[in-house]
């Protein structure tokens, strides 16, 4: 299994509905291909609570190690995948809504003075609430609030949810701090990373060079890499070698050689691919196998 998206990568699961667009799922990484969901984004508003295990999440160039209770809110349109940490299995429940349950309707003051600043800001890709701020266990305690009255459905409990939103609204508004890295990025740049993304995951198996790449996104091939390197906070070249190996993960639950399984995701020598791999996970391919019918 492995999430669905567009050509642009962009997720096609409905969340919730479109008179209410809303939705609260129970996941675990195991039930993916390799124990990891593959880059993808969505216009809705994404909260991942970590109920039992860790996650190494990634949210456009940052990277978070998540525990279990750690709860982590991640913007509009932001590109994010998640992956287990020492083939330990993760459970989170994830919370998706679109923005427009808080504003109302479009161009209302509401959106334009309170909800666009946060869901435009490239900046912004992501809040970690692990309790290192003594505002994050009041964030978290309502996001439980969310979950519980989700579940349990009691009367009226569209209106519940729709307050209960519109104050987890508030409080990042009037808790979320200045502080943090800025990144000048604009839309132009943010649409380039995901079409680099994209061509990388449909050529990975294939021979193909930085000038290929930068072609597709209109680049030359330095402004290329520096444009990735600055917001994916990883060279293009480290992002291509961690994508093959994350695919040929799904191959050694099969029975094919080390050799055919390097080829099958771009590697044109197979010792090569073990180097990389070791180096990468922390093993060699066979071992990893290895560890993973140990664990089935």
């Amino acid at each position: 299994m492995q999430i669905i998206t567009n050509q642009f990568h962009k997720e096609l699961k409905k969340h919730g509905s479109d008179q209410f667009p809303f939705l609260v799922s129970y996941e675990r990484l195991s039930k993916y291909e390799s124990g990891s969901f593959m880059w993808h984004w969505h216009p809705e508003i994404e909260i991942t609570v970590i109920q039992k295990g860790n996650m190494c999440y990634k949210v456009n160039h940052c990277v978070y190690h998540l525990k279990e209770g750690d709860v982590l809110f991640g913007n509009s349109n932001v590109l994010h995948t998640g992956s287990m940490e020492n083939m330990q299995d993760c459970e989170y429940i994830s919370i998706t809504f679109d923005t427009k349950m808080i504003y109302g309707f479009f161009q209302s003051i509401i959106c334009s003075k309170y909800v666009e600043p946060i869901i435009q800001d490239f900046s912004l890709p992501a809040i970690l609430f692990d309790g290192s701020q003594v505002w994050h266990e009041n964030f978290i305690v309502l996001i439980w609030d969310i979950i519980k009255v989700y579940h349990n459905k009691p009367l009226f409990y569209e209106f519940d949810l729709t307050i209960k939103i519109q104050t987890m609204w508030k409080m990042l508004l009037e808790n979320y701090s200045s502080n943090r890295q800025q990144i000048a990025l604009n839309k132009s740049e943010h649409e380039r990373i995901k079409r680099i993304i994209t061509f990388i995951e449909q050529n990975y198996m294939n021979k193909f060079t930085l000038n290929d790449v930068a072609l597709h996104i209109h680049l030359c091939e330095s402004e290329c890499c520096r444009l990735f390197k600055r917001y994916m906070n990883v060279s293009l070249f480290s992002f291509l070698q961690e994508y093959r190996i994350e695919r040929s993960l799904e191959y050694l639950n099969c029975q094919e050689s080390i050799s055919e399984i390097a080829g099958k995701v771009g590697f044109s020598d197979s010792n090569y691919y073990s180097k990389v791999f070791a180096k990468i996970k922390g093993c060699s391919p066979q071992k990893y196998r290895k560890k993973m019918r140990n664990n089935l």
